[in-house]
């Protein structure tokens, strides 16, 4: 017998995907879908592929999958986005995996837990500009999606989100499809909120930039994708995604930078009306 699996699916407003990454999850125990608001059929298409539907207010990426996880009826979580798909070739990994490792029934504590892994890392392939990605950044996209929450968890991260865990994370073969098919126009959109979200957490931090690291991160970056990982292979839409990928880190830099040199000049304002007032 196989460990048993809850596949969660966070949502909104997921209409034209949602039953594909459903139907691509069909091996697993349970299906959970945990809506933050969808105005379309999401939840009505969720709820008539058999999905259990929880319906929670926007936390935030990682808060949001967290909360998710958290309301699985199993341990080992499969967490997905309504726009991901599980190949056949993953499917056979995952269950071939979950039958192979002894699960103690335990709480994560003990040396058999600790023992076998806590969490699965597999290759996302993601579509851009109607291909199919094989390098640079879109492929692959190596993420942990197949975990034991006794022992793993999503970090509380607003964006890029990560999952958490002090054990073994081993690799599973075959591929989850990423296949947003959002135009361009949308995409650029999703990439400037995203930069904004990563520049609020650094601030937040009490992280600073220099005019270095405003320059240097997206050459870094592009010399790192386009270059050595060879994603010129991927033609028109290799350049273009990495492209847009090295604006997005100028763009969170430069942001903090604005946000730090806004302050400053607040500060020496309010220094200069303190000493006008005395």
């Amino acid at each position: 017998m196989r460990k048993p699996i809850s596949a969660v699916i966070i949502t909104r407003n997921e209409a034209s995907h949602i039953a594909q990454c459903i139907a691509s999850v069909d091996f697993c125990d349970e299906v959970l879908v945990v809506d933050s608001g969808s105005t379309d059929a999401t939840m009505h298409i969720a709820t008539a592929r058999g999905a259990r539907v929880l319906h929670q207010r926007w936390l935030g990426f990682g808060p949001q999958k967290r909360f998710a996880a958290a309301q699985a009826r199993h341990d080992w979580v499969l967490a997905l986005d309504a726009d991901e798909r599980v190949t056949p070739e993953l499917r056979a990994s995952i269950e071939q995996v979950m039958r192979s490792d002894k699960d103690t029934g335990g709480t994560g504590d003990t040396a058999a837990d600790r023992s076998q892994p806590a969490a699965w890392v597999m290759a996302r392939r993601n579509r851009f500009m109607g291909r199919w990605l094989r390098f640079g950044e879109g492929y692959p996209d190596d993420c942990v999606r197949l975990f034991d929450r006794r022992r793993a968890q999503w970090s509380d991260d607003t964006v890029h989100e990560r999952v958490l865990t002090t054990g073994r994370i081993d690799r599973l073969d075959g591929d989850l499809l990423h296949d947003s098919a959002e135009s361009l126009d949308d995409y650029l959109a999703k990439q400037n909120l995203y930069s904004s979200l990563q520049a609020e957490a650094m601030l937040a931090d009490g992280k600073s930039v220099s005019a270095v690291q405003v320059v240097a991160s997206p050459l870094v970056r592009f010399l790192k994708f386009y270059l050595l990982r060879q994603g010129f292979r991927d033609g028109l839409p290799g350049l273009v995604h990495i492209a847009i990928g090295c604006f997005a880190s100028f763009a969170k830099y430069a942001k903090v930078a604005c946000a730090q040199r806004r302050a400053r000049a607040l500060a020496k304002r309010a220094d200069q009306a303190s000493v006008s007032a005395s």
